[in-house]
């Protein structure tokens, strides 16, 4: 097998306009595909061809910086559990298993990322991590990601808040080593999206709508009974973040949560995500970004059989 490699869409997100290349003969192809999904999704047909990283760990680190001078960042996030189109459905922090000194050196690395361009504000500087724990840098999101509420519950700090107080000119008020974190807190994307078809979109009106709540249970979302889901727009109905005092009494949490919200007329993405965090490998922490499609590998013998 050679080494293998990626097309990468330059102006890409969302999973879009990747492509990944095992043999030399593969690369004329894939390059056409990634350039044509590339164009019709961003504009822009321009790649990046980069070393693929086998059965790795996505983990981000978010930062923060002001006018003044200062930039820090705010742990990371471990979101290597994405679909088949390399969307995230599941984000944690902190990464548990992570050591001290390798969260160091990505938390160092991307704050001179994001020195190295000027940047000013919130961004998150996102890595892929192999077995060995060696990182190579992914991409910078120059916005706010879905998944910062993570990092305000583990850390207390209010990204939004921050944001308006630097773009007002204000300084950053924090320091690197006054940034705490405590406990563990999972997000879970709630999409209107069936799982059994693909992760095909599902629209129309919401019938019912019952998010959970109590303790450690925090629902970010626009939806509500009789609220229409269009075709045009994405998928996410709801952002469903929980905490707890580690991360398997937030796994715990998790669950809990999941049985207790209900969502009718719509095909959404709930009971996929109901089993997908009773598997073994989830709750032991071991997945990378190669999780789900293994899941669904198992899923489809099980069927069969």
């Amino acid at each position: 097998m050679t080494e293998r490699r990626v097309d990468a869409a330059q102006d890409g997100g969302g999973g879009r306009g990747i492509r990944r290349v095992d043999e030399p003969d593969q690369l004329s192809q894939h390059f056409k595909t990634a350039q044509a999904e590339a164009q019709a999704s961003f504009g822009n047909s321009e790649l990046i061809v980069e070393k693929y990283v086998i059965d790795p760990r996505h983990v981000e680190i978010q930062i923060i910086g002001d006018t003044h001078g200062n930039m820090i960042y705010l742990g990371e996030r471990e979101c290597s559990v994405q679909n088949l189109r390399h969307q995230k459905m599941i984000e944690e922090a902190p990464y548990a298993a992570l050591p001290a000194e390798t969260r160091r050196q990505m938390g160092e690395a991307a704050v001179r990322v994001a020195w190295s361009v000027g940047y000013v504000n919130a961004g998150t500087v996102e890595f892929l991590l192999d077995s060995q724990n060696e990182f190579y840098f992914l991409e910078m999101n120059t916005r706010l990601q879905v998944e910062h509420p993570v990092t305000e519950e583990v850390t207390g700090v209010d990204l939004m808040h921050l944001m308006i107080r630097i773009a007002n000119g204000e300084k950053l008020g924090i320091k690197q080593e006054q940034v705490r974190i405590h406990g563990h807190a999972i997000e879970a994307r709630i999409t209107a999206q069936d799982p059994d078809k693909d992760f095909s979109p599902s629209t129309g009106e919401i019938t019912c709508w019952v998010q959970p709540g109590g303790r450690g249970v925090r629902v970010d979302t626009h939806c509500y009974a009789g609220f229409v889901v269009s075709p045009y727009y994405d998928p996410m109905l709801a952002k469903l973040i929980v905490t707890g005092e580690d991360r398997p009494a937030a796994v715990r949490r998790l669950a809990g949560a999941l049985y207790e919200f209900r969502v009718g007329g719509i095909q959404t993405n709930i009971p996929f995500l109901q089993r997908l965090i009773e598997h073994p490998d989830f709750v032991n922490g071991n997945v990378s970004t190669s999780f789900v499609p293994k899941f669904l590998e198992e899923s489809r013998v099980e069927v069969a059989t």
